[in-house]
């Protein structure tokens, strides 16, 4: 069923035909989503039936932008460039608006682009719905053709359950950007105002040992820290921690920096800007990035320091429930490689003790050795934890290996899940890009499968909640909810049978453990 939304109507497209309707469209939505059917909404993107509601009425729906995205990498997901897809025609500049596709049968399509710069030709509602449901349909057949790895329930391609949870958490997106994060501001205030006296105090000290110099530079900041006797190459944070102790300059530089790091970003100003008279702290939402395809957010939300969490805290009469999914990037290797000594290590809570115990050394290095092989890391003490992670774990290391490989050469790479990562883009001129350009598809596959995984495991709870409660924050690997306290248990326990219901599917017969921290509190900041 495509939906297609305009002003003052809209029209609904399936296999019987195309319906344009006047007025809202809330009713004919909520007249299908009543029947019961599970029917999955087409639509050319979350943002086009924005209207229908917040959260949005839409519960199954296939995004063509989002999926368009998947399918082919890249930033792109207006209606220009899926149709151009579609068609099979090159990607046209941006911005571009199509003129109506020439109807050449039902599996064909051909696109009618206006590349002289006339004005555009106009497309009515009903039409647009049409070639919506006809453009879903190819999309899905690409989707069934991508080289699936293992059987899944019910047959349904884990591409094609992907596309699905994608577009599922572009609609999230659209609810996260509108219900916002609850924050205290009078505690918002507070670290701010506590964060401005340390840097007036730390400021006052440095000056003492040197007037006159711009603390904002890194090069008056070197210079001065030269003249104290420290041979450094930069001010970066990690060299600056190394001398601790040795100067009380250096200390209170430390101090500084965090404070005015905090501030610089999260100062009041931020506060008056992005949250509103109803203490919600808001930004606009995208369900994907650029480069793996995580959530990301504007408005300083995927970034909120460790000191700010302390201002986000339930309303009354509520509870933050907080999902963080545990080690969740080596059980994703665990489940591409088909590695047993890795799948095996995944049935412990601790997936790091039992690859200690296989690398016969303690957990911190275990852990070490482990994120180093993702993030493509092999100077110091990981280079030689990577040789002992060859050894116990042949397959994992070759997946990553041949991904570093394909980056390397310019290879453009697909996640577990189906989405192209476009590394043919990123520009090499030299050895070392060579070398960066490998390491970021080597972790982009796992990061990006890792990432689909939580977004299909949003979606899930999505479903599930029904009204007993709300998503505020999806941040990487961690979910976190507003709800009313008498919900709060069973909200808890649907996190955790969502996410074996997520990874039954996601992670099929591959024997691998998927496991999620939950819990409830007041305020972020009680979170382990």
């Amino acid at each position: 069923m495509a939906l297609v939304l305009g002003p003052g109507g809209g029209a609904l497209a399936d296999d019987a035909g195309v319906r344009e309707f006047r007025g809202p469209a809330a009713p004919h939505v909520a007249e299908r989503e009543a029947g019961g059917a599970g029917v999955r909404w087409v639509v050319w993107s979350a943002a086009s039936v924005a209207d229908l509601g917040n959260p949005s009425p839409l519960a199954r729906v296939h995004d063509l932008g989002a999926v368009h995205r998947l399918l082919h990498g890249g930033r792109r997901e207006d209606e220009a460039a899926v149709l151009a897809a579609a068609a099979g025609e090159p990607e046209p500049p941006e911005p571009r608006r199509p003129r109506p596709l020439r109807d050449h049968g039902p599996d064909v399509l051909v696109l009618d682009l206006d590349l002289g710069g006339a004005a555009p030709g106009v497309v009515g509602a009903g039409e647009r719905a049409a070639t919506a449901l006809r453009v879903a349909r190819w999309q899905e057949q690409e989707l069934r053709a991508l080289p699936e790895r293992r059987a899944r329930p019910g047959g349904i391609p884990l591409a094609l359950q992907t596309a699905w949870s994608e577009s599922a958490a572009a609609l999230l997106a659209g609810d996260l950007a509108v219900t916002g994060l609850p924050l205290d501001v009078r505690a918002a205030a507070a670290v701010l105002g506590e964060a401005d006296a340390v840097r007036e105090t730390a400021g006052a000290r440095l000056r003492t040992w040197w007037p006159g110099v711009d603390l904002r530079s890194p090069v008056a900041v070197l210079g001065a820290l030269r003249g104290l006797g420290f041979d450094l190459v930069n001010t970066r944070a990690w060299q600056l921690e190394r001398l601790r102790g040795a100067h009380p300059a250096v200390e209170e530089l430390l101090r500084w920096r965090k404070a005015e790091r905090l501030l610089s970003t999260y100062g009041t100003a931020w506060l008056a800007a992005h949250v509103g008279s109803d203490g919600r702290l808001r930004g606009a939402w995208s369900g994907a990035d650029a480069a793996a395809g995580r959530m990301t957010a504007e408005a300083g939300l995927h970034n909120l320091p460790a000191e700010l969490r302390v201002a986000v805290v339930a309303e009354p009469g509520h509870v933050l429930v907080r999902a963080d999914l545990g080690q969740v990037e080596p059980r994703v290797l665990a489940v591409v490689s088909h590695d047993p000594g890795l799948i095996a290590a995944t049935r412990d809570a601790d997936l790091y003790a039992p690859v200690a115990a296989a690398l016969r050394t303690d957990r911190p290095t275990a852990k070490v050795a482990v994120l180093a092989a993702m993030y493509g890391q092999t100077s110091g003490a990981a280079g030689v934890a990577l040789r002992d992670m060859h050894r116990a774990y042949p397959r994992a290391m070759a997946v990553l290996t041949e991904a570093e490989t394909a980056g390397r050469e310019g290879r453009d790479v697909r996640t577990w899940g189906g989405r192209s990562i476009r590394v043919s883009e990123v520009a090499a001129p030299n050895a070392d890009a060579v070398a960066a350009r490998g390491r970021f598809a080597r972790n982009a596959v796992i990061q990006g499968a890792a990432a689909e995984l939580f977004k299909a495991w949003a979606a899930t709870v999505r479903l599930a909640l029904r009204g007993r409660g709300e998503i505020v924050l999806c941040l990487h690997d961690e979910l976190l909810l507003h709800v009313p306290v008498e919900h709060a248990e069973a909200v808890e326990e649907l996190l955790h049978a969502s996410l074996d219901a997520t990874a039954g599917r996601w992670a099929a017969g591959s024997g691998v453990r998927f496991v999620a921290d939950v819990g409830r509190v007041q305020r972020w900041s009680e979170a382990k």
